[in-house]
C-alpha cells in the first residue's frame, strides 16, 4: 500500500507534537492532504502534494527530534576528521 510511509510520517509527527494532533487525507487522484484535528474542526496545513513531497513536509513540520550521540559516537566522530 503507497500510504504506509505517509501514515508512519503522521504518526511520528503526532508522537513529536504534545498536545496537537494531525490526521492524512488521501484524495481521489493519488495525493496526501495533511489536517490539524482542531475543536472547530479540521485545519489543511498544505496543499495536496504527491507521496514523496508529503513525507518531506511532515518530516519538517513540528518538533524535530534531536539524535542521541554518545561519547563512543562522538569520540569517533572526532578520529573521522583529516588532519591538515
Amino acid at each position: 500500500m503507497r500510504s504506509t510511509r505517509a501514515t508512519a510520517a503522521v504518526a511520528r509527527l503526532n508522537q513529536r507534537s504534545e498536545g496537537r494532533h494531525y490526521v492524512l487525507v488521501m484524495t481521489g487522484d493519488s495525493q496526501f492532504v495533511l489536517r490539524e484535528r482542531l475543536a472547530g474542526g479540521d485545519k489543511d496545513i498544505a496543499a495536496a502534494l504527491p507521496l514523496d513531497d508529503f513525507v518531506k513536509l511532515v518530516n519538517a513540520t513540528g518538533p524535530q527530534v534531536v539524535p542521541r550521540v554518545t561519547k563512543n559516537d562522538a569520540a569517533f566522530a572526532k578520529q573521522l576528521v583529516r588532519k591538515s
